[in-house]
């Protein structure tokens, strides 16, 4: 049986998936830390909602990484963790 890792390491060869991958990475990565930042905590999605003043289905979509979310909302649910949005540059 195939792992994720070695299926994904097999289709990051084709350059259409790598491209497509690649430029969704910053979803995925906001999605992963954002689910790692709420485990930590200990945490419901709910409990985090609550604090950051947003539905719950927010935060789910965040952490999906399937959502287009506004710099206001990623900055309400980051504080929850004591963090900082920042934008960085690729240049």
């Amino acid at each position: 049986m195939t792992t994720w890792k070695q299926h994904k390491q097999e289709l990051m060869k084709n350059p259409k998936f790598k491209a497509a991958y690649d430029e969704l990475e910053p979803e995925y990565r906001l999605a992963n830390d954002l689910i790692k930042a709420r485990l930590g905590k200990k945490m419901t999605q709910t409990e985090v909602a609550e604090k950051a003043g947003v539905s719950r289905v927010v935060v789910a979509r965040l952490e999906s990484g399937t959502t287009n979310p506004t710099v206001e909302t990623v900055s309400k649910v980051a504080s929850v963790f004591g963090k900082e949005l920042k934008l960085v540059g690729s240049n």
